[in-house]
């Protein structure tokens, strides 16, 4: 079997798995591999976990899908979790993070429209990546994925990320600007984590001109920093929220939530999703919510990202070469001072899962179960990779 029948939008490691066990992956050779990457954010509960799979199997047993011209009990149970949860009080589902972004953007341009602003504009940040449809590639902030699909969306003002005073200097002559988006946690852009006063300091910005706050937590939320949201760090709340990746263990589906008047700005014909919020979608996330309650997941995540952080920057912090070692719970970088792409596989060799984001930044990303010998096992692992990395590259020097 070969993937030529496949498009070539991915440059695919050499590997195929067949199964999964908690924080564990097998290929199809039989080798095992410890998995601190989670499919991209993806898979919290870890791969094959019961709860999930009980849920999957009993919904998929009794109804698939009917579409949303109909009540779903599912849909309609998860939505006031999650609202409950968040402290939202509207929800639409979807698919992806890339279509809750986008539900997000038009949610903004209704808002303009509705203050009878005709050219509605966004604040989105540098670095930023929120998704690869044409409305969420123009809000990315990376030249890089967005060549080749020009001319680009108006409508977007691009600002530095983590800079609150630079986006106030930017949009103060303004008058077409509706809302700020952002990421709680540039997961793409390198696990950049801002100053904690951040949001809030958009938080207020927001309130004073009339704006959405919206935040991308498509990669940050679910519990990944420590806690359901990763605002909830800054103690800000914001208008609008998007959550995909961890929400239903890696069943595909997206959430872009809303309160107070963003949370009325979509009626009947605005916007629609033919899957989104099926049955069997929404009983997999109810299992993955029930689930990081009932085993105290989000202090797990927590203590173990703090684990694991502490341990690497007790080995390699000091290291001429790391640049900086940045972690909010199970949202881990490292940044080197040089392109570290082939840590990649040679971290694969050594039958490690992990990615380098931004050329320059090893980015990790395990499991919101993982247990404090797998923690160790993975900080130990990548310490001796970067180690040995840096240390050929002083020799080649």
């Amino acid at each position: 079997m070969s993937g030529d029948a496949l498009m070539t939008t991915y440059q695919r490691l050499p590997i195929a798995f067949t199964h999964g066990e908690g924080v564990w992956l097998w290929d199809s050779d039989g080798n095992r591999y410890l998995d601190a990457l989670c499919g991209l954010a993806v898979t919290g509960l870890g791969h094959a976990h019961p709860a999930v799979a009980t849920a999957l199997s009993e919904q998929s047993r009794r109804l698939l899908h009917t579409s949303n011209l109909y009540r779903v009990a599912a849909q309609e149970q998860l939505g006031a979790r999650l609202c409950e949860l968040t402290g939202q009080e509207k929800v639409f589902f979807c698919n992806s993070g890339a279509e809750a972004n986008e539900a997000a953007l038009k949610l903004a341009r209704l808002h303009g429209h509705q203050k009878g602003i005709a050219t509605p504009t966004v604040v989105v940040m540098e670095q930023a990546f929120h998704g690869r449809t044409m409305a969420t590639l123009t809000a990315t902030g990376n030249a890089k994925v967005q060549a080749g699909f020009e001319p680009l969306l108006e409508g977007f003002l691009r600002a530095p990320y983590a800079d609150s005073a630079a986006l106030q200097a930017l949009t103060a002559d303004r008058e077409d600007i509706v809302a700020v988006f952002v990421e709680p946690v540039q997961g793409e852009g390198g696990i950049v984590i801002p100053d904690p006063a951040y949001l809030g300091e958009l938080r207020a910005l927001c309130d004073a001109r009339g704006w959405l706050l919206m935040t991308d937590e498509i990669q940050s939320g679910m519990g990944r920093s420590g806690r359901w949201l990763a605002a909830e760090h800054s103690g800000v709340r914001a208008d609008v929220v998007t959550l995909a990746k961890g929400l239903a263990n890696g069943v595909p589906i997206g959430a872009c939530l809303a309160r107070g008047k963003a949370a009325t700005l979509m009626h009947p014909g605005h916007h629609g999703s033919t899957f989104g919020g099926n049955p069997l979608a929404c009983s997999a996330a109810l299992a993955v919510l029930n689930t990081i309650e009932r085993e105290g997941l989000l202090d797990n995540a927590a203590r173990m990202g703090d684990l694991l952080a502490a341990r690497l920057r007790d080995r390699i912090a000091h290291l001429a070469g790391v640049r900086e070692i940045r972690a909010l719970g199970l949202l881990i970088g490292v940044e080197l001072e040089r392109p570290c792409g082939t840590l990649v596989e040679e971290a694969l060799a050594r039958r490690l899962l992990l990615n380098v984001t931004q050329g320059n930044t090893v980015r990790l990303l395990p499991p919101l179960i993982i247990e404090e010998r797998e923690a160790l096992q993975i900080a130990d692992t990548v310490a001796e990779l970067i180690s040995e990395f840096l240390g050929d590259a002083q020799h080649a020097a």
